[in-house]
């Protein structure tokens, strides 16, 4: 499906004002600028507040993608007990753990002691709505 919305020219500035204007340069479609490989991509909605040391917040809808290899450092979305989470995959001197982005030891989740959790996919990006 495509979706497009407007998409302006000029970019907006996060530090003093500067004029504004009213000049649109093209429709942007979100799916080509979000999701570079559609039939491995899925989008699935936070549940918890584990994750908010690393801007993950309750109810934000995170988009996946299965075909990324995870890298040293990667959030991803894991299978552990038959329950889809969210958490920090790290690569460590050929130890793989998941762990909340918590610094606390008991955090962590050592996959070479527990082969029967999964990786399903890298999050790719993150959406929430401001407050």
């Amino acid at each position: 499906m495509k979706l497009t919305i407007p998409f302006y020219l000029h970019k907006v500035g996060a530090g003093f004002p500067s004029p504004a204007t009213d000049y649109i340069e093209d429709d942007v479609d979100l799916n080509s600028h979000l999701i570079s490989n559609p039939p491995a991509t899925f989008i699935i909605r936070v549940q918890g507040k584990s994750m908010v040391n690393v801007g993950i917040h309750d109810g934000d809808l995170l988009i996946v993608d299965k075909s990324i290899n995870p890298k040293k450092v990667s959030t991803v979305i894991a299978n552990v007990n038959d329950e889809l989470v969210v958490k920090t995959l790290i690569k460590d001197k050929g130890v793989s753990y998941l762990t909340s982005g918590s610094k606390n030891i008991t955090d962590k989740i050592n996959l070479i002691e527990n082969p029967e959790i999964v990786i399903w996919g890298v999050v790719t990006y993150v959406i929430h709505k401001q407050q």
